[in-house]
């Protein structure tokens, strides 16, 4: 039942489809016997859909999208790219700080805690929203792809004038149906380390999406992320 979930009001009326439909009666139960198993599930339950609690539908500005969790101990709580205070930057997110500098002149910031962000409108969603702790890409294909596709729809399809950061060939392939007469769709090679010198870095999006806010008559993203996370 809808009523069960836990999740941001706009949201759930939004994805109402989506949290009646069997896929995510199954894809409970998975999480329900994983964790029975013994095995530890990142990031925690009342984290999973914590990308949408902080940015509201009618909030949403930018859209950045990721693939899996963190799956190291204390990392992940439910924004891509992001990790929790105190934990080590990771490589990727390193690379979004350079870029963030070359771009708009930010310095890094000594932490990687991003819900300065979302809270602004930024919406850092993940394409599978939870992992088994040490085992990568482990709850792929049990329906979350679903599900943050339907996410993903209803940003195209209700809101105006919404940028979407699309990093690396899954995230461009995930949001490939995103109408670009509508909507600001930029691309660039993922940040990892593996493939940022490749155009990511240099890609300019932060400035672009700030410019483009700005020309549709909304404020632009301050990216620059406090001193304490």
């Amino acid at each position: 039942m809808v009523e069960e979930i836990k999740v941001e009001e706009s949201w759930k009326r939004t994805l109402a489809p989506e949290f009646g439909n069997p896929y995510m009666s199954e894809l409970r139960r998975f999480l329900v016997a994983e964790k029975e198993a013994g095995k530890r599930i990142f990031p925690k339950g009342g984290e999973y859909f914590r990308a949408l609690d902080l940015t509201p539908i009618d909030k949403v500005k930018v859209v950045i999208l990721g693939q899996d969790p963190y799956h190291g101990q204390g990392q992940a709580h439910g924004l891509c790219f992001s990790v929790q205070p105190g934990v080590r930057i990771p490589p990727s997110l390193v690379n979004i700080y350079k870029e963030l500098k070359t771009d708009l002149g930010i310095p890094p910031a000594a932490h990687g805690f991003l819900e300065h962000w979302a809270k602004q409108g930024v919406l850092l969603l993940n394409s599978v929203l939870t992992v088994e702790e040490a085992r990568a890409a482990s709850h792929q294909g049990k329906g979350w792809e679903r599900f943050t596709d339907a996410v993903i729809r209803a940003v195209n399809e209700q809101c105006d004038g919404v940028v979407f950061m699309l990093w690396g060939s899954y995230a461009q392939k995930k949001a490939a149906f995103v109408d670009g007469s509508r909507h600001l769709v930029l691309r660039a090679p993922h940040p990892s380390p593996l493939s940022a010198h490749t155009g990511f870095l240099g890609c300019g999006h932060f400035s672009k999406a700030n410019e483009f806010l700005v020309s549709r008559g909304k404020s632009a993203i301050n990216w620059q992320l406090p001193e304490q996370a």
